[in-house]
């Protein structure tokens, strides 16, 4: 992938729910502090001209915990992490979630504060209610892409006009008007919208969320990319319904898994969503790598699964799941187990097509995907950070806070809790 010289074209890099708090945070307190992601998973997102990640975080050592009696989890990250995500080519994070304010507006502002110093954007959070539902306009390859990023989950964490939070929309009884009129108003070739919506740890979509996602296309959103369930879901045309998660310290469910992912690579072409490449990951505790291969076939099975119920047909090409939007076969179309003529055999398990490898990428191996053997199959490091130091001098076109004290030092929660949320 990477940059095209065609106007209008474009790739997109998402991730989902990105937890640098608790068991991670400790990690990065270390020194020298390990990585948080394998070398091809860099290289992977480095192909990207635009990388967006949902941060489930607070970043800052300030605030005292949420006082909600029945919350269990707090999630915080040392200043670091928002360079650790900078290095890492992150371009612009939503905060709109249910973790933002977990350590209070203090860390909040100071989450957007530090993000801001590192050269990341934010969005879906901020000082008043208007900062918070006000868009991200990121520029890609000749091409204006507006951010708009909101949660439906908690309601106490919307901002006001005096206090801090986030964009809050209550979409699960409808799709408010100033959500949809934000979306038509942005003068953009592309608007993005992120919204984290929907219950953990689900297989696929409730209603609301398919409603929702049906409202926010027809106002214009040329993409939707969700997250929440902590599992990746089907897609359909322009809209991923759930991301998944991407970094965690979190317990695995055996039989959801969250511990295994996606990290997709969408393609514009003159402005719309043409296709996606989904690259199989393997979250283990506090570090992410490529999906070995018992892990990749799993992946590549459910996303398959997940797929078929919106009619959407799934390729595996070089170890990447390829979902062709150009193609009759992603509305549904039906696939034989012969041969179309397009460069290999294949075979069709449930929605998936199997095919040989016609271009660059990993491979199932029984040593994984990380391993030597690819490593002259994707963008080196060396390009994965220059491409990084390219996108943090992107110009950002926000309002940023002004920088406030620094406090106390940081404390974490033990690593032996049992649940994700």
């Amino acid at each position: 992938m990477g940059t095209s010289l065609e106007t209008g074209s474009f790739t997109l890099a998402l991730a989902g729910d990105t937890m640098l708090g608790r068991g991670v945070a400790e990690r990065l307190g270390q020194h020298p502090a390990p990585s948080l992601f394998s070398e091809a998973v860099i290289a992977a997102a480095a192909e990207a001209d635009v990388f967006i990640v949902n941060l489930e975080c607070a970043i800052s050592d300030r605030g005292e915990p949420w006082p909600d009696p029945e919350k269990p989890f707090f999630f915080r990250a040392p200043p670091v992490a928002a360079e650790v995500l900078a290095r890492l080519g992150v371009d612009c994070v939503t905060l709109a979630n249910n973790h933002a304010l977990d350590f209070g507006p203090t860390a909040l502002l100071d989450t957007i504060r530090h993000l801001h110093d590192s050269g990341v954007a934010c969005v879906g959070a901020g000082a008043t209610e208007q900062e918070a539902r006000t868009p991200v306009r990121i520029e890609a390859n000749g091409t204006t892409i507006g951010v708009v990023g909101v949660t439906d989950h908690p309601h106490d964490y919307a901002a006001d006009d005096h206090t801090p939070g986030v964009a809050y929309a209550d979409l699960r009884h409808s799709t408010p008007s100033w959500l949809t009129d934000s979306i038509r108003a942005l003068e953009t070739g592309v608007v993005v919208v992120t919204p984290h919506w929907g219950p953990n740890m689900t297989s696929g979509p409730v209603p609301h969320v398919r409603r929702a996602a049906e409202e926010l296309r027809r106002a214009g959103a040329k993409l939707i990319a969700g997250h929440s369930a902590h599992v990746f879901h089907g897609v359909s045309r322009g809209i991923l319904y759930d991301l998944g998660d991407f970094l965690d310290d979190y317990w695995r469910d055996p039989v959801l898994r969250n511990d295994l992912g996606l990290l997709f690579l969408v393609t514009f072409a003159d402005h719309q969503p043409v296709g996606l490449q989904a690259i199989p990951l393997a979250l283990d505790y506090c570090f992410t790598r490529l999906a070995q291969r018992e892990e990749a076939a799993w992946i590549a099975r459910r996303f398959a699964e997940a797929c078929a119920a919106f009619d959407t047909n799934v390729e595996l090409i070089g170890g990447r799941l390829v979902v062709d939007w150009r193609s009759c076969a992603a509305w549904g179309s039906t696939t034989s187990g012969t041969d179309r003529g397009s460069g290999g055999h294949r075979t069709v398990t449930q929605s998936i097509v199997t095919r040989e490898n016609t271009r660059p990428g990993p491979q199932f191996s029984a040593e994984g995907t990380d391993g030597a053997q690819n490593s002259n199959q994707h963008t080196s490091p060396s390009k994965a950070a220059s491409r990084s130091d390219r996108r943090s001098r992107q110009r950002i076109q926000k309002r940023w806070l002004h920088r406030l004290p620094v406090g106390g030092p940081i404390q974490h929660q033990p690593r032996d809790i049992l649940g994700p949320f």
